[in-house]
């Protein structure tokens, strides 16, 4: 068959008879078949390969993914990409600006209590539009040096940075910044602070037309002017007058400085009610502000050497938030902020400004009646004895507390200092204190929950014993520590629950290193303090670290919810006209098992019955036979002292620190209210005391799953053995502890009216086995943390 044959057979459908004609020929089969039927022959006996070429056949994936196509592809969504950017800025006009509108809309935000009677109202924003000519060049220098170095240059938006807002905003990782003067100021003046690709899209598109549109004088003129500065002040003429009681016109650069380190944390870098972090973490800026000026030429290098911080004024006093109203505020608006921010992903600025004076109803957990009784306490036990015309000392004591309930987690009282507009700080929030030995039940936690053993392999219990030596070196340590007792008194051999009650240093900075310090900072996280760059030494055994009231309140919550964890939370319900904010549960996971928490509950009813808490709270004849918990803690030098306790529904953390009046550094407390120190058995225990047992349930039991500890009643007497190495074990020496072992019992200590079943501790020390203590392992140096505290409780 010729080709021209072939071609007609295939057209008249023939294409197999031809195929099978030349199948028969007796050589190749192309003479009878022609080509096709060659190819056909050629791709069976080939076994993929091709006739021509000898080429493996391509793949599937390979066909479809050739690199013509991937670029062909990549180019395709380019011009696709380009196009749609193209549409969007031909439809996307330039809307009208709300902040006029938003002016006109403020409305005070009112908090309630949780009954719903009305606490405060405040919050109507403090607004005042002034031209860029009124605002000195060198301050309008120190926006765009904080902001948006090239903003004089730039065509409005930052690619980069839009990108990696888009990609941020996609995988849900909140704002990521990036954004250029003209960006934040369209988002100020045109839209809304949201966080979704679309407002994304639309704030790149508006930002170019606004640059082509508007000088950069009108777009800098906008953003200083709708800015949040803090203080309920939106606008560098409001900010200048909260911050530095001037007008923007007399700003000098270092104060513009401070107003544009502001922007990026309003509330947080508040110099009056900022943390050490965050006084810290403000005045860097500041300085980069200032360096970044130099670099641009906007200010001469010997003018910047030269210039010096200037923290600014006080708040003014505002009606509405006198008392404990602005502490409870202030909380309240940050804990709202916090949930905005991950539920919005946007920043700490961007939330400050949606919550304040925006027209929210804010209920609080606070309970009117607990936060009266709770004032009334501080007033009758601290604030009515402190004389300042008699002793300068009384003029640098603050109080704080935090009541919270510990099946719910609500903050039902709280104390943040004697006036909001006497001192802004909140003492009930502030973390710069130590919190010294009410840090001691966080070590025995640790080390029941993982099963600790001493150094001679003995489990830690409530019944080992351990040398209470004073200055007694810890044994196991890298580091050499060998911290003293109060008043550097020997206990000698003592239980784990005796040393509780006493607080003896000695003990615990043994425990913590027998636990593993990696361990006891684990725990201090889990049950709810901030343990971020702690260095896991010895040292921190004596609470050597930052903590407030609040985080106190909550790890002791969590100890008696029967190791539930307890975040303790101010907000009941945050409700707007466009929505409400969901707040989160207080109540978290099991962080401890019921055992490990139960026991440490049980120990610390001995520090009210047998130790450092007899005389305020086991004697106080108001107790009433409640059953109670709780510890006292008294920092080296005496510069904070505290009681946080708890009974089975209330769980309160009192703290009291020396402030300086006029420097607000910390100071000792010594012949405060005219006692010769300031113990956490003193006052603390004293007002906690007062509080409690006007407010707790007479009835509550605390309903323990643990045989150990001094809530149980002994059954039988010590076992007398042999007396110890110097190394700590579990075995009872010949001088039995103050607390007998326990039975499986859970009934409590005897209420003061009983009389105590167990013999009071003595008063006189112990003395030592004249055997020499075994020098730490790996000895020499020096303590890393405070060496000899000498002052705890």
């Amino acid at each position: 068959m010729g080709r021209a044959e072939e071609r007609r057979a295939r057209q008249r459908g023939g294409h197999r008879v031809a195929s099978t004609s030349s199948s028969s020929s007796p050589t190749t089969g192309v003479e009878g078949g022609g080509r096709a039927a060659a190819r056909k022959a050629a791709k069976g006996r080939g076994g993929g390969r091709s006739a021509k070429a000898g080429k493996p056949k391509k793949s599937g994936i390979r066909r479809l993914f050739t690199w013509k196509k991937v670029l062909g592809t990549f180019f395709g969504f380019c011009l696709l990409g380009i196009g749609a950017f193209i549409v969007l800025y031909i439809i996307v006009p330039v809307p009208d600006g709300n902040a006029a509108a938003q002016a006109a809309e403020q409305q005070s935000n009112v908090y309630k209590y949780s009954d719903g009677s009305v606490l405060a109202r405040f919050g109507k924003v403090n607004r005042e539009i002034v031209s860029l000519s009124k605002v000195p060049k060198d301050v309008q220098h120190t926006f765009v040096a904080a902001e948006n170095k090239s903003f004089y240059t730039d065509s409005g938006i930052d690619l980069k940075g839009t990108a990696r807002g888009l990609y941020n905003t996609l995988m849900g990782r909140g704002a990521q910044g990036g954004s250029t003067i003209t960006q934040q100021y369209v988002k100020n003046y045109y839209l809304s602070q949201e966080q979704t690709v679309t407002r994304k899209l639309k704030e790149m598109v508006i930002s170019l037309k606004v640059d082509r549109q508007k000088s950069k004088d009108e777009i800098l003129a906008g953003y200083i002017n709708t800015s949040y500065y803090g203080r309920n002040a939106y606008g560098i003429q409001a900010a200048a007058q909260a911050y530095y009681r001037v007008d923007a016109e007399d700003l000098s650069v270092e104060q513009g400085a401070y107003l544009a380190a502001l922007l990026q944390a309003p509330s947080q870098y508040d110099w009056e009610v900022a943390s050490e972090t965050g006084k810290k973490l403000v005045k860097n800026r500041w300085n980069y502000v200032l360096d970044n000026m130099v670099e641009e030429g906007w200010l001469k290098k010997a003018d910047r050497d030269a210039m010096v911080f200037e923290p600014p004024e006080k708040p003014k006093a505002a009606a509405g938030l006198e008392g404990q109203k602005g502490y409870l505020v202030d909380l309240a608006n940050t804990q709202v902020e916090n949930q905005l921010m991950k539920q919005e992903g946007i920043t700490r600025s961007q939330a400050e400004a949606q919550v304040v004076g925006k027209g929210w109803t804010i209920t609080l957990n606070i309970d009117k009646k607990k936060q009266a009784k709770l004032e009334k306490a501080v007033k009758a036990q601290l604030t009515s004895k402190l004389d300042p015309k008699k002793r300068k000392v009384d003029k640098d004591i603050q109080a704080g507390a935090v009541s919270v309930d510990p099946k719910t987690g609500e903050i039902v009282a709280l104390y943040g200092g004697v006036d909001y507009f006497k001192h802004f700080r909140s003492n009930a929030t502030r973390a710069d204190y130590q919190p010294a030995s009410t840090f001691k039940p966080v070590i025995l936690a640790a080390a029941l929950e993982d099963e600790a053993v001493t150094q001679s392999d003995k489990p830690i219990t409530p019944n080992t014993i351990y040398d209470g030596t004073s200055k007694r070196p810890v044994v196991g340590s890298d580091i050499a520590f060998a911290p003293q007792n109060e008043d550097d008194r020997d206990y000698g051999d003592v239980t784990v629950q005796k040393a509780m009650d006493e607080s003896i240093n000695s003990v615990f900075a043994q425990m913590g290193v027998d636990v593993g310090m990696d361990n006891v900072l684990e725990m201090a996280e889990k049950l709810g303090m901030d343990t971020t760059d702690l260095p896991a030494v010895p040292a921190q055994t004596l609470g050597s670290m930052g903590a407030s009231p609040l985080q106190m309140a909550g790890v002791y919550a969590t100890i008696d919810n029967h190791g539930k964890q307890v975040t303790p939370t101010l907000v009941k319900s945050a409700e707007h006209r466009t929505g409400k904010v969901e707040m989160p549960d207080p109540i978290g996971e099991q962080v401890l098992t019921p055992e490990t928490a139960d026991t440490v509950t049980s120990v610390l009813t001995g520090v009210v019955d047998d130790g450092t808490a007899r005389t305020s709270v086991r004697e106080n004849p108001a107790r009433d036979g409640r059953q109670i918990a709780g510890k006292t803690g008294t920092s080296d030098d005496n510069k904070s002292a505290w009681f946080t306790g708890y009974t089975p529904d209330l769980v309160t953390s009192v703290g009291l620190f020396g402030e300086d009046e006029k420097t607000s550094a910390q100071t000792k407390m010594y012949g405060a209210g005219g006692e010769d120190r300031v113990n956490g058995g003193g006052f603390p225990a004293k007002i906690w005391a007062t509080y409690t047992f006007g407010v707790s349930s007479k009835d509550s039991k605390f309903d323990l799953d643990t045989d150990l500890g001094a809530a149980v009643k002994p059954t039988k007497s010590p076992t007398v053995t042999a007396p110890p190495s110097r190394t700590p074990s579990d075995t009872p020496t010949t001088k039995p502890p103050t607390t007998a072992p326990p039975s499986t019992s859970t009934s409590t200590s005897p209420p003061p009216s009983e009389k105590p079943t167990t013999t009071p501790p003595s008063t006189a020390p112990v003395t030592p086995p004249a055997t020499t203590t075994t020098p730490p392992v790996g000895g020499g140096g020096t303590p890393d943390l405070p060496p000899d505290p000498g002052a705890d409780d």
